[in-house]
C-alpha cells in the first residue's frame, strides 16, 4: 500500500504507512518533526508504536546531528537467518530436548558465559576499540561491573524481553534458524552513557526540546565523533553476537540433527541503529529505529511474534521510505498490560504447536500482544516484496 497518512503541523511533513496510529505516538513523531536538522521529511512504517522520545518504527534523517535516544540502549539490535539444508521431516517428533539443549548453549536474560566462549578472531577485532572508547570515557566503567569481562562472555547471548531464537519452516518445509538480539550490556551502556551527555552538553537549550529524550549531539560538538565512533562499535559488537550465537546453535544442531548444511541464503540486518546514507539530494544521518534498511533488491527480515509468521523479504528502494521497511509486527500493548490480560492458558492457547516455554513469563510476548503481522505486511507491499514465509516449530526465548 502506498503512504496511508501525513502529518503536516511540524516543521517537515511525517509520511506514515499506515492508518493505525496511537495518540502517543503521533505526539512522539510531531515532536521529531520540530527539530530543526530533520532532512525532507520523517517515514513511519507500519509497526509503528510509541516509543521513549522517538517512536518505534520511524526513519529519521538527520543534517549534521544525531539524537542518541531515537537509536535507543539496544544499539545495532537486528535480526540473523539462514536456511539449512534439511527439511521439516528430518526433525525429531519431540523438539523438547532440542530446544533445552539450545537454552544450556545460549545464555538468556540478564546471564552470560561462565568463561569466554567467543572465537578469538571475534574477541580481536573489536577489543582494540573498546579499549579506546573507555579510555575517552572512563565513566563507561562504571555502568557496567567488571566491563572488560563482562563484554566478551555476553557475546553470543541472547538476553531478555523481545529476543528470541526460532527454528522455523518455509512454504517448502525447508527449515530455517532465525534469531533476534542486540549490543547486550555494554551497548545499553553505552547508550544510556551518551543519551545522559547529550542532555548535559545542551545545557540551558534542552528546555527548547518538545521532549528531554531528543537531546542530540551536532557535527563540530565537543562529544559527536566519540558518539559516532561508540555507536559504531556497538553497532558491530551486536552483529558479533548474533554471528556467534549462530556459530554455537549449529554446533547444538550438528549434535541433534541428521547432517547439514548451510544454504547461501544467509541474512543479517540491524534495525536499531545509523548510518551515512544518501537521500534527496543529501547525505544524511539515517537513523532506524524499529527499522530495517530495504534497499532495491536487499533481503531482510519481519519477524511476527510466537506462534504467528515471520517474512524473508527483498527491498524495493521505496525512496520516500528512505529505503526502509518495518522490522517486526510492533506492540499493540504493553508489557505490563499484557501481563494483566494475559496468563498461562492463553500461552497455551497463542503458541499451539510450537516447542517454547508457555510460563507466566513469556505472556508479554504473546502474539496477542503483537499488532497483525499480515496487515502489517499488506501496509508495506510498496517497501517489500516476500521471499519466503516463516512459521515458527521451535522457540526460545530471553
Amino acid at each position: 500500500m502506498p503512504i496511508q497518512r501525513i502529518m503536516t503541523k511540524g516543521r517537515v511533513p511525517v509520511k506514515i504507512y499506515t492508518d493505525e496510529v496511537d495518540s502517543e505516538a503521533m505526539q512522539q513523531l510531531y515532536n521529531l518533526s520540530q527539530l530543526p536538522f530533520i532532512h525532507s521529511h520523517i517515514a513511519v512504517m507500519p509497526d509503528v508504536h510509541a516509543g521513549i522520545g522517538a517512536t518505534v518504527g520511524s526513519v529519521i534523517p538527520t543534517l549534521g546531528a544525531i539524537i542518541p535516544a531515537a537509536v535507543g540502549v539496544d544499539i545495532g539490535c537486528g535480526m540473523s537467518a539462514l536456511r539449512l539444508s534439511i527439511q521439516a521431516d528430518q526433525l525429531p517428533d519431540n523438539l523438547r530436548s532440542l530446544r533445552l539443549a539450545i537454552e544450556a548453549a545460549i545464555p538468556v536474560g540478564f546471564n552470560m558465559h561462565k568463561q569466554d566462549r567467543a572465537r578469538e578472531s571475534t574477541i580481536r577485532a573489536l577489543s582494540q576499540g573498546l579499549h579506546r572508547l573507555l579510555q575517552k570515557h572512563p565513566k563507561l566503567y562504571s555502568l557496567q561491573k567488571k566491563p572488560y569481562q563482562t563484554w566478551i562472555r555476553q557475546i553470543g547471548t541472547l538476553g531478555g524481553g523481545n529476543h528470541f531464537i526460532e527454528l522455523c519452516l518455509d512454504e517448502n518445509q525447508a527449515v530455517w534458524v532465525m534469531l533476534h538480539s542486540g549490543s547486550r550490556g555494554i551497548g545499553s551502556a553505552i547508550g544510556e552513557y551518551y543519551t545522559n551527555l547529550a542532555r548535559k552538553d545542551m545545557g540551558r537549550h534542552l528546555h527548547n526540546l518538545p521532549d528531554k529524550n531528543l537531546a542530540y549531539f551536532t557535527e563540530g560538538a565537543e562529544h559527536y565523533d566519540d558518539y559516532v565512533e561508540a555507536i559504531g562499535w556497538a553497532q558491530d559488537y551486536a552483529a558479533a553476537n548474533r554471528r556467534e550465537m549462530l556459530y554455537l546453535i549449529a554446533e547444538v544442531l550438528r549434535k541433534k540433527l541428521p547432517r547439514f548444511g548451510v544454504t547461501k541464503e544467509v541474512i543479517h540486518c540491524h534495525h536499531n541503529y545509523v548510518a551515512r546514507e544518501r537521500h534527496f539530494d543529501a547525505t544524511v544521518w539515517v537513523t532506524r529505529k524499529g527499522a530495517i534498511r530495504a534497499g532495491e533488491g536487499e533481503w531482510g527480515i519481519i519477524p511476527g511474534s510466537m506462534g504467528t509468521k515471520s517474512y524473508i523479504v527483498r527491498g524495493k528502494g521505496n525512496p520516500q521510505a528512505f529505503c526502509s521497511c518495518s522490522h517486526g509486527a510492533g506492540r499493540r500493548m504493553s508489557r505490563s498490560a499484557a501481563k494483566r490480560q494475559f496468563d498461562e492458558r492463553h500461552a497455551e492457547e497463542q503458541t499451539l504447536g510450537v516447542e517454547c516455554r508457555k510460563d507466566g513469563g513469556i505472556v508479554d510476548e504473546l502474539p496477542g500482544a503483537y499488532k497483525d503481522i499480515d496487515r502489517v505486511m499488506e501496509h508495506q507491499s510498496d517497501l517489500v516484496e516476500v521471499v519466503h514465509s516463516l512459521k515458527q516449530v521451535l522457540c526460545v526465548k530471553g
